[in-house]
């Protein structure tokens, strides 16, 4: 256990260093503090949250804590209380397994058992950590960072992983300052 956190920092100092090298965006301190512990990159989780929850703020994508994603349509509210609100509003129309919440944009039914309760996926440190530890799964069945953030996105693989590695490889070259690319199966 020891030595793979240890692993996961040195790849995360690696790719944290080659970013401000190349005058690259260095991940809030949230998302560097949580992703340490699940050994998942700094850079990975805030460029899953970009790609998830991502909003343009002052001319610049950012990701944003009280997004909901029901049956497809993306919805932002402007306080943690009405997207809870919401959320359990669209768990009851749309049912849980078409609603994703938060940062990280988990879905209710495939992850709401990880949440003490619904509105929990609003919390943005509960639902990073969720994120991240649904990486960390996802990178221990094998491949790259893409890869995992494609199973990420969608399990099951298909053309609507491959699209997400792609989008998901544009935010994540945006966050190091290299140029990544997604042409992996």
């Amino acid at each position: 256990m020891a030595a793979s956190v240890i692993r996961a920092a040195l790849a995360g100092g690696l790719l944290l260093s080659t970013a401000l090298a190349n005058g690259a965006e260095v991940p809030p301190p949230a998302y560097q503090l949580i992703a340490l512990p699940a050994g998942v990159p700094s850079e990975v989780l805030y460029s899953v949250a970009l790609q998830e929850s991502g909003t343009r703020l002052r001319g610049q994508i950012v990701p944003w804590p009280w997004t909901l994603n029901v049956a497809g349509a993306g919805y932002r509210f402007a306080t943690r209380n009405d997207a809870c609100k919401a959320l359990l509003t669209a768990i009851q129309i749309a049912g849980p397994h078409r609603v994703d919440v938060g940062l990280g944009q988990t879905n209710i039914g495939a992850n709401g058992h990880r949440y003490t309760h619904p509105c929990e996926g609003l919390d943005p440190y509960k639902n990073l950590s969720v994120t991240a530890q649904i990486l960390a799964e996802q990178k221990a069945k094998g491949g790259d960072w893409i890869t995992a953030a494609g199973r990420y996105h969608r399990p099951a693989g298909g053309q609507p992983a491959a699209r997400y590695r792609r989008a998901f490889a544009k935010h994540l070259s945006r966050v190091t300052g290299i140029n990544l690319m997604a042409n992996n199966p």
